[in-house]
């Protein structure tokens, strides 16, 4: 800067002669800058080097010490191996066991008399459900008590056919005629009262009918199977025909159910029918339901990409109902075993790394480490890299760790 200020000073102290004025005094001007940049550029360059040749600090790995007072808020444990189950996971919902659910239907056309059952009631194998007014009903009554009265007339008749045969009162004919119209009325009666039977009536109902004479207007339908009512239709006055839905009743066996999930397409490949299965429920936390795929889907659903799979499962208690909300572990492959760190012990840092504190000598003194993780089950976390069995990390108070780290806590 002092040779710039004294080129400036004698250029512009200089008079203005012959032969350097105007233009020439410009040129002058010029070359005079130049030598001053020439010169004062090394000495620049030269001061910025000097400043900029410090050597850069090495940095030791991220540690935090802690007082004694902050060490009781920190949990240490040993790592050890656990096993970790191969598996697919799923959400889907629990729906009946649609092999074990019926709809109960009248067999005949008629009026409902009575309806005993309420929804959720659980009920029994050929427990009455409700009883109807049947036209069909008092027609197969009536047909039973005509025929009964035919066999004790051709009872008789062939009890007098036999005495005058043996007599030689009558001829060979009349008798077998007597033998024909007994057998024929034996037929009937049997038949008869197959056709009550098929109503729901009891022998002993049958015998008492065909006894009093008298018929039972009112036709019982009976649950076929034991569950619980998982629908009503029914009531008093209700004209109900075979097949006519709603159904008076539907049953359902609930000792097992449906689970239904839909599975993503890259996880499809793996699945197969027999595999081993488990879900949980939102309602029932901590609870776990043990099962197996029943069935596949055949196709991918176009708009989702997902795949239906099937699972049944025991429901002991009848604790779960249909339209509960699940989360599905299907078994793909044998159990691995790895280190496993409790969940609190892992942290995600604001990266989008997964890291675990390990305690060093000084148990004052813990690292900060990043970990690649796998599965989580049963509240570990499966590590795959970063730490190894025998190491200690902290499970508890791990985040406070971090927020020292980073957030400068104290």
């Amino acid at each position: 800067m002092d040779i710039m200020h004294r080129f400036s000073t004698r250029f512009f102290n200089l008079r203005c002669y012959p032969g350097l004025c105007g233009t020439s005094a410009l040129l002058a001007l010029t070359s005079m800058v130049a030598v001053a940049t020439v010169v004062t550029l090394p000495w620049t360059r030269a001061g910025a080097a000097g400043q900029n040749q410090v050597a850069p600090a090495k940095r030791e790995p991220d540690t935090v010490k802690l007082t004694d007072s902050q060490l009781h808020s920190i949990a240490v444990a040993r790592i050890a191996e656990r096993q970790f189950l191969v598996q697919r996971q799923a959400v889907g919902n629990i729906d009946f066991n649609e092999n074990a659910s019926v709809q109960v239907f009248s067999p005949y056309q008629g009026r409902i008399i009575r309806a005993f059952a309420d929804l959720g009631d659980e009920v029994k194998k050929n427990q009455v459900l409700f009883t109807i007014e049947s036209p069909d009903l008092l027609s197969a009554e009536s047909s039973l008590i005509s025929a009964a009265a035919t066999l004790v007339q051709t009872d008789s008749a062939l009890a007098r056919a036999k005495k005058l045969y043996a007599d030689k009162a009558i001829d060979q004919n009349d008798y077998e005629t007597a033998v024909a119209n007994q057998q024929s009325a034996e037929g009937a009666l049997k038949a008869a009262r197959d056709a009550v039977a098929i109503f729901g009536r009891t022998p002993g109902e049958i015998d008492h009918i065909v006894a009093t004479r008298e018929v039972d207007r009112a036709l019982i339908v009976k649950s076929p199977i034991a569950g619980r009512i998982t629908a009503r239709n029914a009531a008093p006055g209700l004209l109900v025909q075979p097949g006519n839905t709603p159904a008076p009743y539907s049953v359902a066996d609930e000792s097992t159910m449906w689970m239904l999930a839909d599975v993503p397409e890259t996880d499809t490949v793996d699945i197969k029918v027999g595999e081993p299965v488990t879900a949980s429920v939102l309602a029932l936390p901590g609870r776990v339901f043990a099962g197996k795929v029943t069935a596949v889907g055949a196709s991918i659903d176009p708009n989702s990409r997902r795949l239906t799979v099937r699972s049944e499962v025991k429901n002991p208690g009848h604790v779960l109902r249909s339209g509960m909300f699940a989360t599905f572990f299907i078994r793909t492959g044998d159990s691995v075993q790895s280190p496993g760190v409790p969940l609190a012990g892992v942290v995600r840092e604001g990266d989008g790394t997964m890291s675990v504190w390990v305690v060093g000598a000084d148990p004052h003194v813990f690292t900060h480490r990043s970990v690649k993780i796998g599965l989580q089950q049963d509240g570990y976390d499966q590590i795959l890299e970063g730490v190894a069995p025998g190491d200690t990390v902290a499970v508890e108070g791990a985040i406070f760790l971090s927020n020292i780290l980073y957030g400068g806590a104290t």
